[in-house]
């Protein structure tokens, strides 16, 4: 745990370095591009509404004299998307620093993307598991470079349904969400583990915001969202916390000096709903190795995205399979 407060002023010169968030246009991936970019980082706004990856990267450019911003299309719940997307990334960059899987969401009513995943999967974990390996080879690129992805608390109640990954047995929302949070929590670490075992200089951490306020519960039930709304802060600020303060958790684990791969941030103590960002705990269940290795194996069916090591560049694909 950490024995002092993390906050902006300790994040360090990012001058030269290449970050990729994805979600980058409201709430925590704004937030967090936004950090990044002030302190010298050139930042991808990797977004699905390319109109507001535009707000958003003129925003930063506001507010931050000389922000180097660019914005990439990036539908995670699509895998022709995200296919195009690693394929642009590598057109115009020839290494990433930081990438960023932040974006996600809530979906309420049960649907199938394009390619046949449940939704909420799709985007939060299908998604983002294919796209970082389909960029892999820029990371491994820029040694040190490092993979966050963004989880939740809501991850102690989640479980990895195997039997019903895709929810066609009865779909609750809640469920789907915590099963996906959970999902990025056993996606890091088994990264984690496969970049140590090929000996890569990349390093997969993990975070989440607490509980805060943005945009990101707009489909939640009009109670949930009356909780969540910044008219209840006088009320809920024990409960909730600002949009900066819960992307501060994010750009630690992106930028601290003495994060260490398989690392999770997050606010502390029992809840874990507020405050400056530490070193936190996950649950017992996000640490199933057993679970971890079945979730990849059926990720890598389910995406055709694989990360098997010492094969060659797929051009169909834009990928180079290095992790072991």
């Amino acid at each position: 745990m950490g024995t002092h407060r993390w906050t902006e002023a300790s994040i360090p010169d990012l001058s030269g370095m290449t970050a990729v968030v994805t979600g980058a246009n409201t709430g925590l991936g704004f937030e967090t591009a936004r950090m990044l970019a002030a302190h010298g980082a050139a930042v991808v706004l990797a977004c699905r509404d390319m109109g507001k990856a535009e707000d958003a990267s003129r925003q930063i450019a506001a507010v931050v004299p000389g922000a180097a911003a660019s914005t990439l299309h990036l539908d995670l719940s699509s895998l022709a998307s995200v296919r195009s997307a690693a394929g642009t990334l590598r057109s115009r960059h020839g290494r990433i620093d930081l990438l960023i899987n932040n974006a996600g969401g809530i979906i309420r009513q049960y649907g199938k993307t394009e390619d046949g995943f449940e939704r909420t999967l799709a985007t939060n974990h299908l998604g983002p598991f294919a796209f970082t390996g389909l960029v892999m080879d820029l990371l491994l690129a820029a040694p040190g470079a490092r993979i966050v992805t963004v989880s939740s608390v809501g991850h102690r109640r989640g479980v990895i349904r195997f039997e019903d990954l895709q929810s066609e047995r009865g779909y609750r929302f809640q469920h789907s969400y915590f099963q996906s949070k959970l999902a990025n929590l056993m996606f890091t670490y088994e990264l984690q583990r496969r970049l140590e075992v090929a000996g890569a200089a990349v390093i997969a951490v993990a975070a989440h915001p607490g509980n805060a306020h943005t945009q990101f519960g707009r489909d939640l039930p009009a109670v949930a969202r009356m909780v969540l709304s910044p008219r209840a802060r006088p009320v809920t600020f024990w409960l909730l916390q600002s949009a900066p303060m819960g992307a501060l958790s994010i750009v630690r684990a992106a930028v601290d000096s003495e994060a260490a791969g398989g690392a999770y941030y997050g606010p502390p103590g029992r809840a874990q709903f507020t405050g400056y960002p530490e070193r936190v705990r996950s649950s017992a269940r996000s640490h199933d190795a057993d679970a971890q290795r079945r979730l990849w194996e059926v990720s890598e069916q389910l995406t055709g995205v694989s990360y098997a090591p010492d094969t060659t560049r797929d051009d169909s694909c834009g990928s180079r399979d290095v992790s072991a």
